[in-house]
């Protein structure tokens, strides 16, 4: 491994830091530099790693550090971050590499005359590995959690308010566990055990989703978008959780579909997919950047029924009106249920904007409403585990418009399927193995 990969990590952390970067976006304009596959897995892993432990790590630096944790030089904050998580969460780099690569990374960063501090830290953390100051968990659950687990006191108290402390410490303990790779088999060029042999033949191994239909779990995953398998369509990338949107939905051949925020495409082409590009689909977003990836993946799967718009889900489109068999919401949220997926997400999210998020996903939602024809299905998809966001804005809508109703979900397998009856699925990391997701299946029937 070289330095020039921690160096990389570290700029990245410190550009998330100071310009509220989003971390799969600096990773993937930085990572470029490096040319050893090796290099560019430590620097995710550092990467992912802090954001995943950074209030557990930066109690460590508090309690270690002489200098007010407030006016520590950010790039050595930075620097003392991965050098404390190689060192208390990676087990096959030995501790004293991960100190001494550190040390250099001050020189590097021309940081020379605190490479002292730095040293003296992380051989405290080295020698005293047993402690972890954490507060009292019998006095301040939520500081507890917050600190053990690296999840904002906001966040904490909502899930405990929401979830109870049990099921709240699962979750935060599966938010910090590496998320596995999904991908979306591409029926329409190959099935799932067809698919399961030809990525055999290239070394890599896969298995069946447990509940989704079209889906695979890659369990070696590597430049798996650069096979030729990929560019020709016979796969896409999508979480578990999201492939059950088109399933739940289930639209015939020939059916017009609405999608009112689309961007990237995903449940678009799946939709497609599902309706062996047969019939018509709108896929609607606000930025043209996205209506573009919705045309470029359309294109390598070989589907031609999707026309994309640039129109505003909270302004009503009049000419829409009663126009389509079937309609996805799948809102903008405050994306609670991917923190295992992108850990940024905690750090750049406030409780104040929820109440925001609630009226516009509630306005979307009402609009969409009135596109679908009589008989037709209505569903509603955020990937956050918010209440405020999901079953209560399904219950506000539905006390508004009496011509709705929650419509069973019948094509999706679970143990517990009490809510499926009731017309709505929660899936929940610690739970289902998957992102945490909601999704409800509306039908109207007047």
């Amino acid at each position: 491994m070289s330095y020039n990969a921690r160096k990389i990590a570290v700029e990245i952390l410190n550009s998330i830091d100071e310009s509220k970067s989003f971390s799969n976006i600096e990773i993937k304009k930085r990572v470029k530099r490096v040319k050893d596959i090796r290099d560019e897995n430590l620097i995710r892993e550092l990467v992912y790693g802090v954001l995943e432990n950074k209030l557990y790590i930066d109690n460590i630096i508090k309690n270690y550090s002489n200098t007010n944790y407030k006016k520590i030089n950010n790039i050595i904050l930075q620097i003392l971050r991965i050098g404390i998580y190689q060192i208390c969460f990676v087990d096959n780099i030995p501790d004293r590499a991960a100190c001494n690569e550190s040390v250099n990374l001050t020189k590097i960063f021309n940081k020379k005359r605190l490479s002292g501090y730095v040293n003296g830290i992380l051989r405290n953390v080295v020698r005293n590995k047993d402690k972890d100051f954490l507060p009292d968990k019998n006095n301040n659950i939520i500081d507890y959690f917050s600190i053990k687990y690296s999840h904002p006191k906001w966040i904490v108290e909502k899930f405990i308010n929401d979830f109870g402390e049990d099921f709240t410490e699962r979750l935060l303990k599966s938010n910090n566990e590496k998320p596995s790779l999904n991908i979306r088999v591409n029926k329409i060029k190959i099935n799932r055990n067809n698919l399961i042999e030809v990525l055999s033949k290239h070394g890599i191994s896969a298995e069946k989703t447990k509940y989704a239909q079209d889906g695979l779990i890659i369990n070696n995953p590597r430049n798996i978008t650069e096979l030729t398998e990929f560019k020709e369509g016979y796969f896409s990338i999508q979480d578990e959780s999201s492939m059950l949107v088109a399933q739940i939905m289930n639209p015939e051949e020939g059916s017009t579909v609405l999608d009112i925020c689309s961007g990237p495409g995903g449940k678009a082409t799946h939709i497609a997919e599902k309706m062996k590009n047969k019939g018509k689909i709108i896929s609607r977003d606000i930025f043209n950047h996205k209506l573009d990836l919705i045309n470029k993946n359309a294109t390598r799967l070989d589907i031609d029924i999707i026309d994309t718009e640039n129109f505003d889900g909270l302004k009503l489109d009049n000419k829409m009106k009663e126009k389509v068999d079937y309609c996805l919401v799948d809102a903008p949220c405050s994306g609670l249920g991917l923190l295992r997926r992108k850990p940024d997400i905690r750090w750049n999210k406030d409780i104040k904007d929820l109440n925001i998020l609630v009226e516009m996903q509630l306005e979307i939602l009402k609009n969409a409403s009135q596109y679908v024809k009589v008989q037709g299905i209505l569903i509603y998809s955020t990937c956050t585990i918010n209440k405020k966001e999901n079953l209560n804005i399904i219950n506000k809508f539905l006390l508004m418009n009496n011509n709705y109703s929650l419509e069973e979900i019948k094509n999706v397998e679970m143990k517990s399927n009490e809510t499926l009856k009731k017309g709505y699925i929660e899936l929940f990391p610690n739970i289902h193995g998957t992102d945490g997701f909601f999704i409800a299946k509306l039908k109207r029937n007047i």
